[in-house]
């Protein structure tokens, strides 16, 4: 399987999950910057993504695609991607306190010569933190789901050992949560 094969797998794995897309009612164009009653620029903060695969300039965000799944479809994304003769770099987490969610990303790329890098994110509830292990498509996704349950509190359905790894084992907090106060 070649990378243009993993795009279309994964771009049609995101499209069974995707919602029918909302009304939005148009918006009016802002005041040119400096008229009077324009008001000041300020960065939006970044909407939840929906369901959908995005191919993105390598140069600014370092990988070539980065797609969004539902959470019953991380494993097959995981399975589509391990058919491709990628492998698994890293699992982390994102808190995402006020939505109450958090992201689960995953970091894929060849190991070959060719440079071919994508990223699968998927949101689940901060109070309820669960999503199927990849750890039977790829064994060293072990280590990372056990870090990232740690410091994220993210249970990993069917993980064959999850317990802490680098914090003491009677740790009842996870310091990546935002909302974390400390000891």
């Amino acid at each position: 399987m070649n990378k243009l094969n993993v795009i279309d797998e994964l771009k049609a794995l995101a499209a069974e999950g995707m919602p029918a897309a909302p009304e939005v009612a148009p918006v009016a164009p802002p005041a040119p910057e400096g008229e009077e009653g324009a008001a000041p620029k300020k960065a939006a903060p970044p909407a939840p993504r929906k369901n959908g695969l995005l191919e993105v300039v390598y140069a600014v965000k370092g990988v070539h695609v980065d797609v969004q799944v539902a959470v019953d479809q991380v494993v097959r994304a995981a399975q589509i991607i391990d058919g491709a003769g990628m492998t698994l770099e890293a699992i982390t987490g994102v808190d995402w306190i006020t939505d109450k969610e958090l992201e689960v990303v995953y970091d894929y790329s060849f190991t070959g010569g060719e440079c071919f890098r994508v990223v699968v994110r998927t949101r689940i509830p901060r109070d309820q933190p669960n999503i199927p292990t990849i750890s039977k498509v790829f064994p060293g996704a072990n280590w990372h789901e056990r870090e990232t349950f740690d410091f994220f509190g993210i249970n990993f359905e069917g993980h064959p050992q999850l317990e802490y790894l680098l914090l003491p084992e009677d740790c009842d907090f996870h310091p990546l949560l935002k909302d974390f106060k400390g000891c």
